[in-house]
């Protein structure tokens, strides 16, 4: 009666399965995964540390990232930075300080979405495990440079060509850094892992100014197969 008498009031609806109400129905979220996996792309870009993801990038997963990220449907937070959390979780050792590092946006994306989805969910998701007892900050440590395009149907190649050398960490945010968390296991963080270009880029402009990263975090990977030889 609550859900349909919110839906009534203000038009909402379960991303998932349309149900009147909540952005995610109980019944959505409770089937949500809660097994990490490591999410090697194919082909994988050369270095890239382990990569983990909740889930694949598809039905109730994608339709919250799309969701939280593209029509701000702000309160979609929540259940991604669990996600991201229990990713985290299972991809570092937690007995000691870690820092997440959101992979940053143009920011002509920031300025069209009104919103940095990605550290909001980072930032959530640092927070909710230091609810538990746990060291973890999110820190905004990158910066990207100017030429970088918009990703989208770009293939693998295309993507790393596109994002070499794109991203920067500033020294002021490296010194900032060494203040509060000296000897700190790295996290890379995004949404969606889709060919690892975007990570392992943010993995090299950390490991430019010296930090090592310790492993690739995100909530949802596409599934991607190494075409078969001579195709």
């Amino acid at each position: 009666m609550l859900d349909a008498l919110t839906d009534l009031l203000l038009g909402g609806h379960c991303v998932g399965c349309a149900t009147p109400g909540r952005l995610l129905c109980r019944r959505c979220e409770a089937s949500l995964p809660d097994r990490p996996h490591l999410a090697w792309p194919s082909p994988t870009p050369a270095g890239l540390v382990a990569p983990w993801a909740a889930a694949p990038y598809d039905g109730v997963v994608r339709a919250m990232v799309i969701g939280h990220k593209e029509h701000r449907l702000l309160a979609l937070c929540r259940p991604l930075a669990r996600l991201l959390a229990t990713v985290v979780a299972t991809a570092v050792d937690l007995r000691g300080p870690v820092v997440l590092v959101p992979v940053p946006s143009r920011p002509a994306s920031l300025r069209a979405r009104g919103h940095d989805p990605t550290y909001s969910v980072t930032a959530r998701a640092a927070s909710g495990l230091r609810a538990e007892g746990h060291d973890v900050l999110a820190v905004r440590l990158l910066n990207t440079r100017p030429g970088v395009v918009d990703q989208a149907g770009l293939d693998a190649a295309g993507r790393a060509a596109n994002l070499a050398g794109s991203m920067a960490c500033p020294v002021a945010s490296l010194r900032h850094l060494s203040a509060r968390r000296p000897r700190a296991r790295i996290v890379v963080c995004d949404d969606v892992l889709t060919t690892g270009a975007t990570a392992r880029e943010a993995q090299r402009a950390l490991e430019s100014v010296g930090l090592s990263v310790s492993a690739v975090a995100a909530v949802a990977a596409t599934r991607r197969r190494q075409p078969p030889a001579g195709s």
